[in-house]
């Protein structure tokens, strides 16, 4: 039986870089995958879940799980001087979950949803990039019930507006403003040209703050 890595081995396998991590793993170093998984479950499972959105949220699990399968299976492969790990990671977690998209025959349930409080998180973490364009006050220190109402509602509606979006743009939105991949990063997990993630970006955004305007005029009509 293998003994568990000692606390110092620990302690060096948290400061190694991702690609080294996953070529450790690759050579027998099973401690080195165990990092790597904690390192980015979070960020894959939130971005596969997000990017399936609510009409195929119970096939979130079965494709994150096979993201990791896949991960583990190809560890021979991976070489640095191709992506980093998190750029290939994420384009495994992409095309898995485009897939399943592509075979989903594209029936779109319109919903909105807080799932672990989905609605503020996705306000704080798309508010500067979309919803501060819309002259609305975000990052408050201490937001009254009032404000947290505002948010968690507001999140929601820009969760159901990422749901409306061409799977292609919503894939580009998520992973540049969400996992913060820069345009570069985002043609080699897309596996497009740069002028493409750009027009990708554009066009989402552009329908995003649309359909954020139309939801925040008709909220403040209401006041």
């Amino acid at each position: 039986m293998q003994s568990p890595p000692s606390v110092a081995a620990s302690a060096i396998h948290a400061t190694l870089p991702d690609d080294q991590l996953m070529l450790a793993y690759a050579g027998g170093d099973t401690a080195a995958f165990d990092v790597l998984y904690a390192r980015h479950e979070g960020a894959l499972y939130r971005f596969v879940r997000r990017l399936l959105g609510v009409r195929l949220a119970a096939e979130v699990d079965e494709v994150f799980q096979e993201t990791w399968v896949r991960v583990i299976t190809a560890r021979a492969s991976f070489s640095p001087q191709g992506a980093t790990w998190r750029t290939w990671a994420f384009t495994i977690a992409h095309n898995l979950a485009m897939d399943r998209l592509r075979a989903s025959g594209r029936q779109v349930v319109f919903h909105a949803h807080d799932e672990d409080g989905d609605g503020v998180e996705a306000a704080q973490l798309f508010g500067r990039a979309l919803v501060n364009d819309l002259g609305q006050p975000i990052d408050a220190a201490h937001p009254s019930a009032e404000d947290m109402a505002f948010w968690r509602s507001a999140g929601r509606r820009l969760l159901n507006c990422l749901d409306e979006l061409p799977d292609e743009q919503r894939a580009a939105f998520l992973l540049h403003h969400e996992d913060g991949f820069t345009v570069e990063a985002l043609a080699a997990t897309l596996e497009i040209g740069f002028e493409t993630v750009r027009s990708r970006l554009r066009y989402g955004m552009k329908k995003l703050r649309g359909c954020m305007e139309r939801y925040l005029t008709a909220l403040g009509e209401g006041v």
